[in-house]
């Protein structure tokens, strides 16, 4: 996974950015206390917290962390993460997150998709309260 995403990110890329977007447990740490709070992150908020300022392929490049932390979570029975990182501008998560699901179809940005993302993020939440 770290040889994806560091061709994502690039050899001119920062090597701090790289190494703070490489960190799967830092992230998943904030994930965590994220849901413990309730609370959700848009991609560039999150990518703030790790310092780093947003661009489209960092961005593309944390997608693919929150695929292995969900990856991670799913192979210990721990509810997703990802669903905790949305856009700003509808509280979506981005079309990635979408694709590939077989536990919903529909349009992404329906009122269907809505209620399960509810539905998503509230199991993270009660699960990563509780502990």
């Amino acid at each position: 996974m770290t040889t994806r995403i560091t061709q994502t990110l690039g050899e001119t890329e920062n090597p701090a950015a790289r190494k703070a977007l490489m960190d799967v447990d830092a992230i998943e740490a904030l994930l965590r206390d994220a849901a413990r709070q309730g609370v959700t992150y848009s991609y560039s908020e999150l990518m703030l917290l790790l310092g780093i300022r947003f661009t489209r392929p960092k961005m593309r490049s944390l997608c693919k962390v929150l695929d292995a932390i969900d990856l991670r979570g799913n192979a210990q029975g721990e509810p997703e993460l990802a669903c905790l990182v949305v856009r700003e501008g509808d509280n979506l998560p981005g079309q990635g997150w979408w694709v590939g699901r077989t536990d919903f179809v529909g349009e992404y940005e329906s009122h269907a998709a809505r209620k399960y993302l509810k539905d998503v993020q509230s199991a993270a939440f009660a699960y990563w309260k509780s502990r």
